[in-house]
């Protein structure tokens, strides 16, 4: 594979002062001064709790630990080392209990159906605690899994807002490392710690690096297959890219509605600035 990831730099102090004014706008426009997140262990959630913090204090942004029995005991640690860095409140809610009273029903359940349950328990979660706590649901999905479709539709996509879903998981780390989030986070294999010895680049059938760059000359720099193949990628691995990015397009938008009216929800009203009063 070619190593065109330089491509991919971004000015760090640009999308951190981008990212945080979004986040305050948003949770302003809704009403709020709070966000809820959870924390995985993972550098993107730690990612978005710094950003989150920056932007709102670090008292409004609740970290909610969500731990499964199976969940390992270094991505609780690794969660510990961003709420101790940012002084963030928090509060461990393990899901077990709930996620087991469906599990147990079904003996033979496949690792995905679990992670599936988990992914949305976790979002049910959120929820809960953003009426509790009175902030903003924030998302922690980068834009690498976002087009790739890894993520939980109504699971860990099921949030109100997405700070780093824009950031591919190369950038994630650029930002991450310029807000001098814990090194463990830095150095360890991206994981969604569904069961043990999971981790996304093996479950995915290929590293972050690779699939950054075929996706950022597909989407961002609009190139055709043919010319990514030409710039020296595997063709067969650059049509199993873009195949999951076309399969997985439902996870990136709204439930689609069926047109019958002059003006649709999702088709031709899209933004409150659409709406005349008339």
């Amino acid at each position: 594979m070619p190593d065109l990831l330089h491509r991919l730099n971004i000015n760090t102090d640009v999308g951190r002062k981008i990212i945080t004014g979004f986040i305050r706008d948003q949770v302003q426009k809704a009403g709020m001064k709070r966000a809820v997140l959870g924390l995985s262990g993972g550098i993107d959630s730690a990612l978005s709790a710094y950003l989150s913090a920056d932007a709102l204090g670090a008292e409004n942004v609740l970290c909610v630990r969500m731990p499964y029995k199976s969940s390992a005991q270094a991505s609780l640690d690794d969660a510990q080392l961003v709420i101790d860095a940012l002084g963030l409140p928090t509060i461990d809610l393990p899901i077990t209990p709930m996620a087991d009273a469906l599990i147990e029903r079904f003996p033979d359940m496949s690792n995905l159906r679990k992670g599936n349950i988990m992914a949305r328990l976790r979002m049910v979660t959120l929820y809960d605690q953003s009426v509790a706590w009175g902030g903003l649901v924030m998302g922690t999905s980068n834009k690498t899994e976002f087009l790739l479709g890894y993520s939980t539709i109504y699971g860990d996509s099921g949030v109100a807002i997405q700070p780093i879903a824009d950031l591919y998981k190369a950038q994630v780390r650029q930002l991450a490392k310029a807000m001098q989030i814990p090194q463990p986070l830095l150095d360890k294999a991206p994981s969604a710690d569904l069961w043990e010895g999971q981790t996304d680049e093996g479950e995915l059938g290929f590293t972050y690096n690779d699939v950054d760059q075929v996706l950022f000359l597909i989407v961002d720099e609009r190139y055709s297959l043919e010319e990514v193949v030409e710039e020296g990628f595997d063709r067969a691995f650059v049509e199993k890219v873009w195949k999951r990015v076309k399969a997985n397009h439902f996870k990136r938008t709204m439930p689609n509605i069926c047109k019958l009216s002059r003006r649709t929800i999702g088709h031709d009203f899209l933004y409150l600035r659409d709406f005349t009063g008339r």
